[in-house]
């Protein structure tokens, strides 16, 4: 397989696999997403339909590039949402503080999930802090395999 194949694969495959994880997580464990966990799925949903088009459209290349960039915005912001879960720093959204007791008594049953709690983690590192981990290295594979040329 070329380089470009590898990459094509990598493209379909890492966040078909990180979005499989987080839905599994969702359904199966009980780990309702945060808001911020959303914000980390819709760039692999985006590169999922990108690296579809790199099999009907060309340049090929451009289509791979474009999808490892979006599994590498989902890293990015999988690392910030990882800084927020750690104290690190302070999360932008309104899921990162707790609502007054008047907002509590107009909410319906709906969970309040919290952004700035990490609900599950392995050796102390969070399902973001996962996602940035395995989204920046694997994007910057795709990225490179795509632009390398024989």
């Amino acid at each position: 397989m070329d380089s470009l194949g590898k990459a094509r694969l990598l493209a379909v495959l890492v966040p078909a696999a990180l979005l499989g994880g987080a839905y599994v997580a969702q359904y199966s464990f009980g780990l309702p997403p945060c808001e911020m966990c959303w914000w980390q799925r819709y760039p692999h949903f985006a590169a999922l339909g990108i690296a579809g088009l790199s099999f009907v459209i060309q340049p090929a290349r451009v289509w791979v590039a474009l999808a490892g960039f979006a599994i590498i915005t989902s890293g990015f912001i999988g690392g910030f949402h990882a800084g927020v879960e750690y104290g690190w720093w302070e999360g932008i959204t309104g899921c990162s503080t707790l609502p007054s007791s008047v907002d509590v008594m107009n909410v319906s049953a709906a969970p309040l999930i919290r952004c700035d709690v990490a609900p599950w983690t392995l050796f102390g590192v969070s399902l973001a802090g996962f996602n940035f981990l395995i989204s920046c290295t694997a994007g910057a594979a795709i990225v490179a395999l795509a632009a390398y040329r024989k």
